[in-house]
C-alpha cells in the first residue's frame, strides 16, 4: 500500500507532536550539594528526630506534574504498564484525564492542575519516561527548607492563601503556578498543599539512611507523601510533614496526591 503524501505528513507531524510532549523542556531547579538539618523535634513523632543529612547536588522540577503533561504520558504508555501495574485511576471519579476521540486528554480547565490519581508506581514510571526519577524524601525536603531549617518554603511566617493551596473543599486544586510567594529558598514552588507529593522513599523511621532499604523501588512497602494537599489544614503543610495520617496505597491513585521529577 502507498500512502499518499498528505497522510505521511499527518503522521509525521502526530510523531513530532508527541515526541514534543514528552521532551519539551521542563523546568528545573539545580540543589547545591551539602548538609541540612532534616525532620523536626517538636512535630509529630514520625519527624523524629531532627538529624543532618548530607545530600550531592540534583536537580528537581520547579513545578509539579500537571494533568496536561501526564496525559502525553498516557498516550505514549497507557495506564497499566508490561508488569500489569496500574498507573492512573482512570475510572476513578476525581481523575481529571479522560479519552476523548481515542486520545487521553485534560479535563477543561484542569490542564495546568497538578495531576492526581496517579498511583507512586505510575509518579515513578512517568519520571522514567521523562529522563528522570521521583525525588528522594531527602531530597524534597532540602529542596522545600533549604539549610536554615525553615517551617515552611518561604520561611517562619505562617501560611496564608496567597502562599499555597491548602484548607479548601474536596477536588479544589489550582493551578500548580499560582503561588510565587511560597517559592522555597531555591526558586521552588508548590511545594506546600494544591496535592501532596509521591516521594521515592519507603515510609520508614527516622533517621534516614539512603542504604538502610528504603530506596529500593521494588513495589511493597508504603511510600512516603510529602507536603500536604488542597484540603490539607495549616499543619499539615510544614516542610517536615510525612502524611501519616493520609490514605496513601501505592498500587492506586488518590484524589489529592501528585508528584514532581528529580534528576
Amino acid at each position: 500500500m502507498i500512502l499518499r503524501p498528505a497522510l505521511l505528513l499527518l503522521i509525521f507531524f502526530a510523531i513530532l507532536s508527541l515526541l514534543y510532549a514528552q521532551t519539551a523542556t521542563v523546568e528545573m531547579i539545580q540543589i547545591p550539594p551539602g548538609q541540612f538539618l532534616m525532620g523536626s523535634n517538636d512535630g509529630p513523632a514520625d519527624e523524629r528526630p531532627a538529624h543532618k543529612v548530607e545530600l550531592p547536588a540534583f536537580y528537581i522540577d520547579r513545578l509539579p506534574v500537571t494533568n496536561a503533561r501526564f496525559a502525553a504520558f498516557l498516550n505514549a504508555v497507557g495506564p497499566v504498564n508490561s508488569k500489569g501495574e496500574n498507573l492512573f485511576d482512570v475510572d476513578d471519579n476525581d481523575a481529571r484525564i479522560h479519552k476523548k476521540g481515542g486520545k487521553w486528554v485534560a479535563d477543561a480547565g484542569s490542564d495546568s492542575h497538578p495531576v492526581v490519581e496517579v498511583s507512586w508506581a505510575g509518579a515513578r514510571d512517568y519520571c522514567a519516561w521523562a529522563g528522570k526519577r521521583l525525588p528522594t524524601e531527602a531530597e524534597w525536603e532540602k529542596a522545600a527548607r533549604g539549610t536554615d531549617s525553615r517551617k515552611y518554603p518561604w520561611g517562619n511566617s505562617l501560611p496564608d492563601k496567597s502562599r499555597g493551596q491548602f484548607n479548601t473543599g474536596y477536588n479544589q486544586t489550582a493551578p500548580v503556578d499560582s503561588f510565587l510567594k511560597g517559592a522555597s529558598p531555591y526558586g521552588v514552588l508548590d511545594l506546600t498543599g494544591n496535592a501532596w507529593e509521591w516521594v521515592s522513599s519507603a515510609y520508614m523511621s527516622y533517621p534516614y539512611n539512603s542504604k538502610d532499604g528504603r530506596e529500593d523501588l521494588t513495589p511493597g512497602p508504603v511510600r512516603g507523601t510529602r507536603g500536604g494537599g488542597h484540603d490539607s489544614p495549616a499543619e499539615e503543610i510544614t516542610t517536615t510533614q510525612r502524611g501519616r495520617n493520609l490514605s496513601r496505597n501505592f498500587r492506586s491513585g488518590h484524589h489529592n496526591i501528585g508528584f514532581r521529577c528529580a534528576r
